[in-house]
């Protein structure tokens, strides 16, 4: 058996699209290879062109999935992060609105500075066992949720191969995304669809390999789905943008969501017994309502099977997971161990369901909990 790097990422190496050609030229002579690789590298560009255009266009477009982008995306809006991170194929690294001040302006930037002053002090009484670093992460946390998904103040880093990245630009073109969305909440997208596939062209653009299988965005929900548990589960439940944008990074699991024309908002658990600073928090999230805030709640639907939810459950049951998916990872455990049609599923999600990450026996944790594993279901941040 022999190992060799045929192509690895270069830092500030601009691959042009012919040269992406040439690669996945070359992957494609592998599938029918009557010599060995340094023989496909050396024949002239023009035969490893015509291959390529031959297999683009019998649709063999996988020998193009070899060459990777690392692709540098600032300005963006919350909601393009989440449609792209939706999609599977690719690896990111996102600035995070739970560890880093976000920018923001007007009466949206006013709220969010109010409430990272107000959940901090909050929390400080609630909490005073907790240093002043992880009381403020935790205050910004939950102002986060006053942050528009339209909002263009996440960069990201996203690593996407020649392929995906074309298809992307098909998905995000598609005349059919309207039709899923209210009006209002597509108007403000659509500008963001185009530019975003406008700079995809600007740098990786091969008409070529276009997606010719009839697929859309998979995030934005085409019809409801049923629930069941069993061999394969779906369950659907309402979550905050802020927690899909958490959720679907688990990429063996489906994830699609049903924006609601009745706009209801997720409280913090911090503040749900205070009736006069709930009242308060939701009066201004009133305020910058039709901007579609990360607080908003919509139908989230979740599918896979029962072993990747397990893994889910290994990075969501945890004390420093972020409070809401940490609580709907439990309700959604709970209710699978309840209507498991299939005993040994059952069993399996029992044996969880009281349970931490850090109690599961075959994962271990080098970040201890912000208020220590006995209160990982208990907390209120």
């Amino acid at each position: 058996m022999d190992i060799r790097i045929i192509g690895s990422t270069q830092p500030g190496n601009e691959l042009p699209v012919e040269e992406a050609k040439l690669f996945s030229g070359h992957s494609a002579g592998i599938c029918y290879m009557k010599d060995d690789f340094d023989k496909i590298l050396a024949e002239p560009e023009e035969k490893t062109l015509t291959r390529f255009n031959g297999t683009a266009g019998s649709g063999h477009h996988s020998v193009s999935g070899h060459v990777s982008y690392n692709l540098l995306i600032s300005g963006i809006p919350k909601i393009i992060a989440m449609i792209l991170n939706n999609e599977k194929d690719y690896n990111t690294s996102e600035k995070s609105a739970r560890y880093t001040k976000m920018e923001t302006s007007g009466a949206e930037k006013e709220l969010y500075e109010k409430w990272i002053e107000k959940f901090e002090k909050l929390i400080h009484e609630r909490y005073s066992q907790l240093d002043d670093t992880v009381t403020r992460k935790l205050a910004q946390e939950n102002a986060r949720y006053f942050i528009s998904v339209f909002t263009p103040s996440t960069t990201m880093e996203y690593t996407v191969d020649f392929r995906q990245g074309n298809y992307l630009i098909g998905f995000l073109e598609s005349p059919n995304l309207a039709e899923r969305m209210p009006e209002d909440f597509y108007q403000k997208l659509k500008p963001w669809l185009d530019e975003t596939a406008k700079a995809l062209r600007s740098v990786l653009n091969c008409e070529e390999i276009r997606d010719n299988k009839g697929r859309e965005l998979s995030l934005f929900a085409t019809r409801k789905r049923s629930e069941y548990f069993g061999e394969v589960y779906s369950t659907n439940y309402y979550g905050s943008f802020a927690q899909v944008a958490q959720a679907h990074r688990h990429r063996s699991l489906n994830y699609e969501i049903t924006i609601p024309t009745n706009k209801k908002f997720f409280v913090p658990a911090l503040i749900r017994k205070g009736d006069e600073v709930k009242k308060e928090y939701l009066d201004d999230m009133a305020l910058v309502a039709e901007n579609y805030p990360q607080g908003m709640m919509v139908m989230i639907n979740e599918r896979g099977i029962p072993e990747n939810f397990i893994l889910k459950c290994h990075e969501r049951l945890c004390g420093a997971a972020q409070w809401e998916i940490c609580m709907q990872t439990r309700r959604t455990l709970e209710k699978y161990w309840k209507e498991a049609s299939n005993y040994i599923i059952a069993s399996t999600m029992l044996e969880h369901y009281e349970k931490t990450k850090c109690q599961f026996g075959y994962c271990t944790c080098n970040r201890p909990c912000p208020l220590g594993q006995s209160q990982a279901f208990t907390r209120e941040v």
